[in-house]
């Protein structure tokens, strides 16, 4: 069965000016064009664009989706695995909140006694969840199960200050990055800065700090696409300039 663009657009759920732009990206081409010169879609569109709406639910940047289904290497299988896991953890963390929210509720009325805990346990174990999706293998094989568990655990017992500081570190860290991505020195004090606020950051979750691991670390933001994907949201090369002014801070460059 094949679509024109504003047939495909309505059976999506996305508007036609969508579909033209994934075309002018080479997100989503056309099957062909026809004699009146209107796009035409076939089922491996249809099958590629639901990818493409998975992706964007897991608000995943276009930049990103584009690099990842453009890759020779890209597995549609392997990638619907991926969507089905992220979106369990998705639903579960949606579990957390409503449960979290019931319990603030009842609070609020004077049925339950509500722990400060309970308050943030939503929020912190969203934070591991996704690191343990994201990155959970690669730093288990290098930092080991035990580091990583106690990592975790010190996370879960924040208290609700340092969980409010620890996000406004990686907020002022961004920042900085980004700022010191116009200059583009690792050695500038703006990328100084920015690897003291990355060690201030980490020690809020790491139960035992080392300059080896920090480096390491900073290693993994360049080596790790996912990683370097998320600095680089900064711009282009931040995930460089970090690791590098990591390196230069650390004494290791």
């Amino acid at each position: 069965m094949e679509y024109t663009i504003s047939e495909l657009a309505k059976l999506a759920g996305v508007s036609t000016r969508t579909l033209r732009y994934y075309d002018e990206i080479n997100l989503l081409k056309p099957a062909r064009i026809n004699s009146s010169g209107y796009r035409i879609y076939g089922q491996d569109q249809i099958d590629r664009l639901q990818q493409i709406r998975f992706f964007r639910e897991l608000d995943v940047d276009l930049d990103t989706i584009v690099s990842i289904m453009t890759d020779p290497q890209f597995d549609k299988t392997e990638a619907l695995q991926q969507h089905y896991d992220r979106l369990v953890h998705k639903r579960i963390h949606l579990d957390h909140l409503i449960q979290t929210i019931e319990k603030t509720i009842a609070h609020e009325k004077g049925e339950y006694s509500m722990t400060n805990e309970e308050k943030f346990a939503a929020f912190k174990e969203k934070m591991i969840k996704e690191n343990e999706e994201k990155y959970g293998e690669e730093i288990r094989e290098k930092y080991g199960e035990q580091t990583i568990e106690a990592s975790n655990a010190k996370l879960r017992n924040m208290t609700e200050e340092d969980y409010n500081a620890m996000q406004s570190l990686e907020k002022e860290l961004f920042e900085l990055l980004k700022q010191a991505l116009t200059l583009g020195d690792p050695h500038s004090h703006l990328a100084q800065e920015a690897a003291a606020k990355h060690k201030e950051w980490l020690m809020y979750s790491w139960s035992n700090y080392s300059e080896e691991a920090h480096a390491g670390l900073a290693e993994m933001y360049v080596a790790d696409e996912r990683f370097q994907a998320y600095y680089d949201k900064v711009g282009v090369g931040a995930a460089e300039l970090l690791r590098d002014a990591i390196l230069i801070f650390l004494g290791k460059k």
